[in-house]
């Protein structure tokens, strides 16, 4: 008789690693949430974890069957750092990895595009989870949340582009699938919410359901990047957010796919039905 399998949850603390975590202990799956600090999720067993620290693999790794990836953060080059763990994995007896990049981020592309395309060489089973922007960019501790909460003002670079914005729950529930399904996507999936909105439309929508008013103010590139720089963003990456902006202003995520609903079964939330669900939770 075998052993339930068991899911190696790394960033578990995170915003996507969390729901991920507790959407499989949920559904009675046995997880190890890795990560620098202890994560909350009831349920999980703990170990820590430094994509840094080899010494730290072994344990993370032992009786693991499958594997939730949240790369290095802030790593220009995480696929020097990735790729030999993901080949320990594998010689552990690892036999499926998912992993989360980003809508923007191609096979092959900068930064984990490179893990992108190494996935399927390593694994027989394996997914790339590639969502839009977070609706939580507007809800936590981002930029934007903080500067709507301060000061009733989204600043970015965006103009009027449109991006699909989707909830790190319903990317969760996508991981849940692509790591518990009798057998992985073996692709990479993009993933959004139900529709495209601008950032004059999300200050709509915030002002709204909350009733506090929020404003889009419309900056350059330049303007954004020089910003960002005086508030202590290395000028390179400062650079990179710009030109993320900016891409966003020329169509580049103005889209929406029906992958949530397909892998899921129900369709993926809007950014109003967040709000209000938050503004239920918070009182």
């Amino acid at each position: 008789m075998t052993s339930a399998p068991t899911t190696l949850v790394i960033g578990a603390s995170g915003t996507t690693g969390s729901r991920t975590a507790a959407q499989l202990t949920a559904g009675g799956h046995r997880v190890r949430a890795a990560g620098r600090r202890a994560t909350p999720v009831a349920g999980t067993e703990h170990v820590p974890f430094d994509w840094y620290d080899p010494a730290t693999h072994a344990a993370a790794l032992d009786g693991v069957d499958r594997v939730y990836l949240i790369p290095p953060v802030g790593d220009s080059d995480p696929a020097a750092t990735m790729l030999p763990f993901l080949q320990r994995a594998r010689a552990a007896g690892v036999r499926r990895a998912v992993l989360l990049s980003s809508s923007a981020i191609p096979e092959g592309g900068p930064a984990v595009g490179k893990v992108h395309q190494a996935l399927p060489g390593l694994f027989e089973q394996w997914a790339v989870l590639r969502p839009s922007w977070f609706m939580q960019n507007f809800t936590g501790t981002h930029a934007h949340a903080l500067s709507i909460r301060d000061e009733g003002v989204i600043r970015t670079a965006t103009g009027t582009g449109r991006v699909g914005f989707v909830d790190a729950e319903d990317i969760a529930a996508v991981a849940v699938r692509a790591l518990t399904d009798e057998q992985a996507p073996n692709t990479d999936l993009v993933l959004t919410g139900p529709e495209a909105l601008g950032h004059d439309d999300i200050a709509t929508i915030i002002t709204e359901v909350t009733g506090r008013p929020v404003v889009h103010h419309r900056l350059d590139y330049g303007q954004l990047r020089d910003r960002l720089t005086t508030q202590g963003v290395p000028v390179e990456f400062a650079a990179m957010l710009a030109g993320m902006d900016r891409a966003i202003a020329e169509g580049a995520e103005d889209r929406v796919t029906g992958t949530v609903h397909r892998l899921t079964g129900r369709p993926p939330r809007t950014f109003r039905s967040l709000l209000e669900r938050e503004a239920r939770y918070s009182g």
